[in-house]
């Protein structure tokens, strides 16, 4: 075993030397010869409390412990002041720095040719500032955290033009678009699109102005003429819908009384929005490498440290990451936390019909089993008692601990692993803490500063927080250990769900804190794993016991009940539920190949879906994340007395389902969508009213992912998360996928390169939801 050992850290210590020899030598050809300054270790302490107070500015050349190059002013293991660096991969930023983060004037540049000149404010790109891409679009305009964000102007390499408003990243507001052949639009955008009022002008004198949906005419509206003639009617791409007067110029009956509407709605199909081209390596998202002082035995090698916080804006993967928030069993919510994906078969899903081979006849589908509620309470006696009491405590005194109101700029040292608070509770009480029937213990708060503010940013209320997890009833825990071999505890209310940790998950966590806040931040209909907390308690006495957990939401507490549960990745390997039918009830987790649905959301949301899949998926894909699912409930509104999910179409209106919840026709949902006032339950992954189209898989093909919809469809509301995001691929999991792509066909199996598995996350999950047309 030694020699092993030995030989793994004689190849480790070779590939070291030679990246960084690789590393000085791409930096010697861009920056010319240098002399290499190693910064002794323990010359310098960390600056713990963000302050400028005793840092020691001086100028060094430095190849990192991955091979990263930096040439500049350096302070206490920080670029600070003005310097290069450059990445293995061939990024580069020269400009202004503060403590490691790009911040005031600087440049970046990408190995295939795009820069970026400009302001840059806690290592994004922020401020007003100039991207050029590689195919020769220009934007110059204000940035807000590398999105496009407020005025500005772009010029698009094939010679259209956009001068007006941005919003995260896309054109929204008013502005100004001219195609190169000189026809433009002048008015209002949303998403990207034309949409709202404006007016459209052709070089020949011709022009549109109205209402505008998804880029056509679309409400009132009039075309002119240059001669005078006019037409004034209701547009819309469905010529059953259109309608309108057209008046000749003059007194004259002539002019265009041959002309048809339908004309200009075809000549504008003809005038595309440009894309434009996907950034790809972002400077928030880059990684520095630093040496970092080796007090307290880490045997002199040294280490790398995160400096720079980061946040998704849906764009490619960097070829360095750092892990993210999420695991095992880590359930997103949007307003509450959902069960977790480690407990499979204990926590979601419903009786499914076995696929029939096309052309036989198919089974009416069945509501699931009706299933007692999940968990068991944590009373007197439970071995876990004490535990559940500690954890109330700490979570009271935390939370109802005094604390200055956070702005939602933290400073970077809020994100420090080091910034943790202990707290004594003995038996009999203290200054700070109140008299209690447990064991003494000791309780952390990791981050306090951060997880006050990201609750504050999911709009928790610190009260209701409070007396969910603290109330007078009891936590439920339920039946057994997810796979990581955490357990889960339910509030009473449903609301959360408290998952232990083991210490490499909790520091995957606290490494990814600053990338998850401001990817929350930035996009607040997220759908990742939400986190309100992170602690640990640590038992006095000989066994000196420490249990960590972390409080997510329960995406499934809701008024519905969820009648199916799915756990989606799109790999077909082990990707079925093990269960005969007569065990599966409404909390069962049914997987890929169990599948019988698709799933079809109102135009706006599932365009909104898609962006949001794609923003998640490549923040995950950026931070070297696998394994994660997308986790699905579906309600269905039309239940018989029986026990028969009834297709839309086959019931009347005001029936009910056997829930008792009353049914809803398909013009109330458009309503429903079309009314403001009722908004204010549905967001994207919640409450959302929606279709399902049934499916069948061939007979033929034993491991078909998506069955072949065969025109039976039922109203839905649909709830759903991305979950798991704690497992990167590490060297377990790369190991796993050698080891199984000998036995299976590699695409088939879960553990794959974090490229790769969201790509095919994404293939799969953009092949079961579509647009309801």
């Amino acid at each position: 075993m030694m020699g092993k050992d030995s030989g793994v850290m004689k190849a480790w210590e070779a590939t070291v030397r030679k990246t960084q020899a690789v590393a000085k030598k791409r930096a010697n050809s861009i920056f010319g010869t240098t002399s290499v300054a190693h910064a002794e270790e323990d010359d310098r302490k960390e600056d713990q409390d963000g302050s400028d107070h005793g840092m020691e500015v001086y100028h060094a050349e430095k190849v990192l412990p991955n091979g990263d190059y930096y040439k500049g002013d350096w302070a206490d293991n920080f670029p600070h002041g003005k310097g290069k660096y450059l990445w293995t991969d061939g990024c580069m930023y020269v400009g202004e720095w503060y403590k490691g983060k790009t911040m005031g004037r600087g440049r970046f540049t990408w190995p295939a040719g795009p820069t970026y000149e400009g302001e840059f404010k806690s290592g994004y790109m922020d401020g007003i500032g100039t991207y050029t891409s590689s195919n020769g679009d220009v934007y110059k305009g204000e940035w807000t955290m590398n999105l496009k964000h407020g005025h500005g102007e772009k010029s698009f390499a094939n010679g259209d033009q956009y001068d007006g408003e941005w919003r995260r990243g896309l054109l929204d507001g008013q502005g100004r678009y001219r195609w190169k052949d000189g026809n433009h639009y002048i008015g209002e955008w949303r998403n990207g699109c034309i949409w709202g009022r404006g007016t459209f002008y052709w070089t020949n004198g011709n022009a549109y102005d109205g209402y505008w949906e998804d880029g056509f005419p679309k409400g009132s509206g009039t075309f002119k003429w240059p001669d005078g003639s006019f037409y004034v009617g209701n547009w819309s791409k469905d010529p059953r819908d259109q309608s309108g007067t057209y008046y000749p110029p003059g007194s004259s009956q002539d002019g265009h009384l041959d002309w048809d509407p339908q004309e200009v709605l075809n000549e504008l199909s003809k005038y595309p929005i440009c894309p434009g081209e996907k950034v790809s390596i972002l400077p928030s998202q880059k990684r520095l490498a630093v040496w970092r002082s080796t007090k307290g035995g880490d045997s002199g090698k040294p280490r790398r440290k995160s400096v720079d916080g980061r946040v998704s804006v849906g764009l490619e993967k960097p070829s360095d990451r750092m892990h993210l928030w999420g695991g095992e069993g880590d359930y997103s919510g949007s307003r509450t936390p959902t069960k977790v994906g480690a407990l499979d078969e204990e926590l979601l899903g419903l009786n499914i019909e076995s696929a029939n081979p096309r052309g036989s006849q198919l089974n009416t589908l069945k509501a699931p089993r009706k299933s007692k509620r999940q968990g068991e309470t944590i009373s007197k006696g439970h071995k876990n008692y004490e535990l559940m009491l500690n954890l109330q405590l700490g979570i009271r005194h935390s939370v109802g601990r005094p604390a200055p109101s956070a702005s939602l700029d933290l400073k970077p040292s809020a994100f420090d692993p080091k910034e943790k608070v202990w707290t004594r509770f003995p038996p009999e009480g203290s200054k700070y803490t109140p008299p209690h029937s447990s064991c003494e213990f000791k309780w952390k708060d990791y981050c306090p500063v951060v997880f006050r503010t990201l609750r504050k940013l999911f709009k928790v209320d610190a009260a209701d927080y409070m007396l969910s997890i603290c109330g007078n009833d009891a936590l439920r825990e339920l039946s057994s250990p997810g796979k990581s071999g955490s357990f889960f505890y339910l509030t009473n209310d449903d609301r959360y769900m408290i998952k232990t940790m083991k210490k490499a998950e909790a520091k995957a966590l606290l490494r990814m804190l600053p990338a998850y806040y401001n990817h929350f931040r930035a996009f607040e209909n997220s759908l990742l794993t939400k986190f309100y907390g992170l602690h640990c308690v640590k038992l006095i006495g000989t066994a000196q016991k420490k249990v960590r957990f972390i409080i997510m939401g329960n995406l499934f507490c809701s008024e519905y009940t969820i009648h199916r549960r799915f756990d989606l990745k799109g790999s077909s390997l082990g990707r079925i539920t093990d269960k005969p039918e007569s065990e599966i009830s409404e909390t069962t987790i049914l997987k890929d190949l169990d599948l019988n649905f698709v799933f079809r959301l109102q135009r706006s949301w599932f365009q909104e879906f898609r962006r949001q899949i794609d923003r998640d998926c490549e923040l995950l894909e950026q931070e070297g994340i696998m394994d994660y699912s997308l986790l699905v409930g579906i309600h269905f509104r039309d239940i018989s007395a029986d026990g028969d999910l009834i297709p839309s179409g086959s019931q009347t209106l005001g029936d009910s389902n056997g829930d008792g919840t009353p049914c809803i026709s398909r013009a109330d949902v458009d309503q429903l969508l079309l009314d403001p006032t009722r908004w204010a339950s549905i967001k994207l992954g919640v409450n959302m009213p929606a279709k399902v189209e049934r499916t069948v898989r061939r007979s033929d093909c034993e491991l078909q992912l998506v069955g072949e919809p065969i025109g039976e469809f039922y109203e839905v509301v649909l709830f759903f998360g991305i979950i798991d995001i704690l497992q990167d691929y590490d060297i377990s999991k790369k190991l796993e996928h050698a080891y199984k792509s000998f036995q299976y066909d590699p695409t088939s199996i879960s553990a794959v390169d974090p490229r790769q598995y969201s790509k095919r996350f994404r293939d799969f999950i953009f092949k079961i939801f579509s647009e309801d047309s």
